[in-house]
């Protein structure tokens, strides 16, 4: 979601648009407060109150990326809740994958403050049709793949087994189920081998993982990259994993198509909505390391099916280019500035 804010606010400047991003990650000052809970939550809540009604003061709408969990409640509501009191439209843009458990805990609390708000909008059927259950309306408004910086690469090389996984590495993107079938796979595919970009509370575990199955020569953990160096990783990629066992819409997906890697994905969540199996990925199911092997080898066996399964993967990616999308967001901004906020 960060990446996707970071782009956002790129076109919109590109577009013409003054943008002001306004954080909820900004480093502690000073450093150690980050290592005492209640404090540094007050550290870094307090300056982005701040931040939010100063914002407030100078622009005409606000776009709140929203996730589940205390991040709603943290951060999302807040923002709502400043921008209805200084009189400024809000577009609230909800991305987690979580939402169904999170919205059958808090559906009345979201409800106060989507009341607030102007509009809803999600990236997929999916999230519309969760919040759809608890009577919310929402809109969809596709994610962004940028098509200039994730693209195939510009000349053939020879395929491999370069397989690559871009998610944090957070229980819910289950990294150490692509681990686990790495170690199958090598069993009949020896020269296989594994990248996994991304930071998070796993990282201990997974690296014990690693040294546990026999690989560390196979698998490199390289922590969070940029998304310069994302394309790049892509572009050197032979197969696109997607392990999660929550997902909405992920961007892993997008930018694999757009570089022309195909993909294996978990079925969970919103990636049914957004992916043909056996089309333009393979779709298998969660916590399973035979399937996910399987899938795999059945790629690297079968060039035809993944060649098939990268051109239709490009194919996919154009949907959901600035282009293509720029114009559903304008509608959905010229929308919400027509709104009065409720207060």
């Amino acid at each position: 979601m960060a990446n996707q804010t970071k782009q956002l606010a790129e076109l919109l400047r590109g577009a013409g648009a003054e943008v002001a991003l306004v954080q909820t990650n900004v480093p502690y000052s000073p450093a150690f407060v980050g290592r005492i809970p209640v404090l540094r939550a007050l550290f870094r809540l307090l300056p982005y109150g701040v931040a939010l009604w100063r914002t407030a003061g100078r622009c005409e709408l606000f776009h709140v990326m929203a996730n589940s969990g205390w991040s709603w409640h943290l951060f999302a509501a807040p923002a709502i809740r400043v921008a209805a009191w200084r009189g400024v439209p809000v577009v609230v843009n909800y991305r987690g994958g979580e939402a169904g458990s999170f919205l059958a805990r808090a559906h009345a609390s979201v409800r106060r403050s989507m009341a607030k708000a102007a509009l809803l909008v999600v990236p997929s059927g999916f999230l519309q049709a969760v919040f759809a259950q608890h009577g919310i309306q929402a809109q969809i408004v596709p994610n962004i793949v940028d098509l200039v910086r994730f693209r195939p690469p510009q000349e053939s090389r020879p395929r491999g087994a370069h397989l690559v996984v871009v998610r944090n590495l957070e229980p819910i993107y289950d990294n150490a189920t692509a681990v686990r079938a790495l170690a199958l796979l090598r069993q009949i595919h020896p020269q296989a081998h594994l990248t996994i970009a991304g930071t998070g509370p796993e990282a201990a575990a997974l690296h014990a993982l690693v040294t546990s199955l026999g690989l560390a020569s196979a698998v490199r953990l390289v922590g969070r990259l940029d998304r310069d160096a994302v394309a790049a990783l892509y572009r050197d990629a032979d197969v696109a994993l997607n392990p999660s066992t929550v997902d909405n819409m992920p961007n892993s997906i997008l930018e694999a198509w757009a570089s022309g890697v195909p993909v294996v994905s978990t079925n969970v969540g919103g990636v049914p909505f957004i992916v043909k199996d056996g089309t333009s990925a393979l779709l298998v199911p969660p916590r399973d390391p035979q399937a996910l092997a399987a899938a795999v080898g059945r790629l690297l066996e079968n060039v035809r099916l993944a060649e098939a399964l990268a051109g239709a993967g490009v194919f996919e990616a154009r949907r959901y280019s600035w282009q293509r999308v720029s114009a559903e967001l304008a509608a959905t901004y010229h929308k919400a500035l027509a709104s009065k906020p409720r207060q």
